[in-house]
């Protein structure tokens, strides 16, 4: 694998490599102390944070807990005059671990391992958060309420504002077929953390367990999750699709990182990559049906909250044996 991040770091990291660290990635060392920040109490409160040390609660193996990272980040919030005295940690901002899998205790954080979004963020508060929290992978302004995406070929797409550092970071999802690893870069990708077993997945397999080796349309793909999970499960061929070319593009990204040899054919619309048995593009549903020479049993429909499906559906219906809309 050669893909290189957009920071110019080595943050995209293999599927082997993944399945060699994820599961202690967040646990402490018999040296990690505790704390117990109260969430709704103002930090200037807060006797845990009289109670840290000059390296701001840093273990000697190099973590932190998730509370004392938020803490430091609020402190430098408030010192920059973003938040006031009287701020508590749990309006300070959101953070988006990476990686990210179902965990079932609250993290210890080790370098590079949190990017946070915040509405009310600016360049140089974030740069300094970036200069002196060391967990802190990236910063983004926004709205949460804010999809990040194109809802469908009619609307305007929405992005998270990249104010300093780098907003890769990875889902791992869990599938009967095994685990995928789905990086996006969280400014121009809706948030979706993984469960320990997506409602989608689920659906997904109820489906494929009616086919023998079945091509499958992933017409609105997103990050890839439900197409490269459909091809470790024995598809025969999956084309997806997705009318944001950030997705399409962090598509075939992730069909590289889980194993699948990927051609980049470097344009904006239409074929954007392909490989053995999957193909990705870049295209409105009205237009898909146009570029394929051939048909489906399966086509999934995966829009946003609030997005009407049946267009999408009555798009696809004419070459498409099932539509499912997950």
């Amino acid at each position: 694998m050669d893909q290189i991040c957009q920071c110019g770091k080595d943050c995209l990291k293999s599927a082997k490599i993944m399945r060699a660290s994820f599961k202690n990635f967040f646990k402490p060392c018999e040296n990690c102390k505790k704390y117990k920040f109260k969430k709704y109490s103002p930090l200037k409160n807060q006797i845990e944070l009289k109670e840290l040390n000059a390296n701001f609660g840093m273990c000697i193996c190099g973590k932190r807990h998730l509370d004392v990272v938020m803490a430091h980040v609020l402190k430098i919030m408030i010192d920059e005059g973003i938040k006031t005295e009287g701020s508590t940690l749990r309006g300070v901002c959101v953070p988006i671990i990476t990686p990210a899998y179902p965990l079932d205790s609250v993290p210890y954080l080790s370098e590079n391992s949190l990017v946070i979004l915040s509405e009310e963020m600016d360049k140089i508060c974030a740069e300094k958060i970036i200069k002196e929290v060391p967990e802190i992978k990236g910063v983004l302004k926004g709205d949460l309420k804010d999809i990040v995406g194109i809802k469908d070929s009619n609307s305007i797409p929405n992005t998270y504002d990249l104010l300093g550092g780098c907003d890769l970071r990875c889902d791992i999802v869990k599938t009967p077929w095994g685990i995928v690893y789905i990086y996006k870069y969280q400014g121009k990708m809706h948030i979706e953390l993984p469960k320990p077993l997506s409602p989608k997945i689920i659906q997904l397999k109820n489906v494929l367990d009616k086919y023998d080796h079945p091509k499958i349309l992933d017409c609105t793909c997103g990050p890839g999750t439900l197409g490269i999970a459909a091809l470790l499960a024995g598809a025969n061929r999956v084309v997806f699709n997705d009318v944001w070319f950030e997705a399409a593009q962090t598509t075939a990204m992730n069909l590289e990182i889980n194993g699948f040899p990927t051609e980049y054919l470097g344009t904006d619309k239409g074929l954007i990559a392909c490989g053995d048995n999957f193909e990705v593009y870049c295209l409105d549903i009205k237009d898909i049906k146009s570029v394929l020479d051939y048909s489906f049993d399966v086509c999934l429909v995966d829009v946003f909250p609030g997005v009407d499906p049946r267009s999408f559906k009555e798009a696809v219906e004419c070459i498409c044996q099932e539509v499912v809309i997950i």
